[in-house]
């Protein structure tokens, strides 16, 4: 973490006790942000493949296990929390029929808004699909992203920058 942002990594989940922006760069992953109106907090996950079924093998790099537990996060939070205050963002699920065969990020696309949808948390924002790879930044405390678009991920679009 530098300067009030941190970087969330493929296959991790962030839900940060302080006011601050998540940045993270996806391409067919997926990153879905959670915010809760009542407390004005969010976190967010990245994950790049859309499920795993087998036992004892689950991380956040599969939607189903990431988007569940980013959901179970958001609810430790504070006592009072309720499935109600929240509302998301899904972000990412770019295809390029030039790198791959398969069309992971429309199924990716499609567990975290099976998900979200099971759960009763309103989408009220995407930006999904395409060729182009993503870069967000999200404020966890103001419920606001930024998107910038990228036809190659480059070192470049990582912050901090490496």
């Amino acid at each position: 973490m530098e300067n009030g942002n941190y970087l969330l990594q493929p296959g991790y989940i962030y839900v940060p006790e302080k006011a601050l922006s998540i940045s993270t760069v996806i391409g067919s992953g997926v990153a879905v942000c959670i915010f809760n109106k009542k407390i004005r907090v969010g976190g967010m996950n990245h994950f790049q493949l859309p499920f795993m079924t087998a036992r004892g093998k689950t991380t956040a790099m599969y939607g189903n296990i990431a988007t569940i537990t980013l959901i179970k996060m958001m609810l430790s939070f504070k006592p009072e929390t309720r499935v109600g205050h929240f509302e998301a963002q899904i972000f990412g699920g770019a295809y390029n029929p030039d790198n791959s065969d398969k069309d992971v990020g429309k199924e990716n696309i499609e567990i975290a808004r099976k998900i979200l949808n099971q759960n009763k948390i309103a989408i009220i924002s995407e930006d999904t699909g395409g060729k182009k790879g993503r870069k967000v930044v999200f404020n966890i405390s103001s419920n606001e992203a930024a998107v910038l678009k990228v036809d190659n991920l480059r070192d470049a679009d990582w912050y901090p920058y490496q």
